[in-house]
């Protein structure tokens, strides 16, 4: 058996489920590649009680974990919930596949931890992910900002997730490069670090005021369409 475990948000956010499915695996296993994590690995080995092996995306999206599970119980863990990436889909599509059985444990993720800021959720739109600029290899994609432009249109709220290791004053400069190439126009944006963790931190500011501001990872950008009233209300408490 395959477990996709969801970890939630914080060391403790793994359910009471996730925690009786680890009991029964062989080899606890760690998608390390789409978040940075907000506590170290040692923390959540206390909570699950059991050794926890790191992974990188080239092993994931490997067939390592599948065979594996061929013949004993297996867990992956994944920071908020197991199908946010579409690396995990391809996963279970593989373990069908080999005629492994699969099971996913949910957990709260970002996409509901958002709700936080007072914007409601269903008017958000497409996700949009910034990845990290690498100018030197001439890689400087902004289909992200295309996506927030596309979201406007139709006044939804738009999150971007950010990339990991890429630190927040970089962020917004690509954020500031991109939204002048596709004219669209950036006023008060919110910044929102560590949701579901006590250092939980949500700013509601323009760009100029944020870039002086330290703020841990990981984070998520997210630029508000049309304001309901309420909303309105909300987002003056993070100013």
């Amino acid at each position: 058996m395959l477990y996709l475990i969801g970890l939630g948000l914080n060391e403790k956010g793994i359910s009471q489920q996730g925690l009786e499915a680890v009991k029964k695996c062989k080899k606890i296993y760690l998608e390390n590649y789409t978040v940075d994590f907000p506590y170290p690995l040692k923390d959540l080995e206390k909570v699950i009680r059991k050794k926890i092996i790191s992974y990188s995306r080239e092993k994931v999206e490997s067939l390592i974990l599948v065979e594996e599970a061929r013949k004993e119980n297996i867990a992956l863990l994944i920071y908020g919930s197991p199908l946010t990436a579409t690396t995990h889909i391809s996963l279970i599509q593989e373990a069908q596949k080999k005629g492994v059985k699969c099971e996913i444990i949910y957990a709260s993720s970002i996409l509901n931890a958002i709700a936080e800021t007072g914007l409601q959720l269903y008017k958000f739109g497409k996700i949009a992910s910034m990845p990290k600029w690498q100018k030197e290899r001439n890689f400087v994609p902004d289909s992200f900002m295309r996506i927030v432009k596309e979201n406007q249109k139709i006044n939804a709220h738009s999150l971007i997730l950010i990339d990991i290791n890429l630190e927040l004053q970089e962020s917004l400069k690509q954020l500031e490069q991109s939204a002048r190439k596709n004219r669209i126009k950036l006023e008060r944006i919110l910044v929102c670090s560590r949701l579901g963790t006590k250092e939980k931190k949500i700013i509601y500011d323009e760009i100029k005021n944020l870039r002086s501001m330290e703020i841990k990872m990981p984070y998520c950008i997210i630029i508000p369409s049309r304001l309901h009233f309420i909303e309105e209300e909300v987002l003056k408490t993070f100013s």
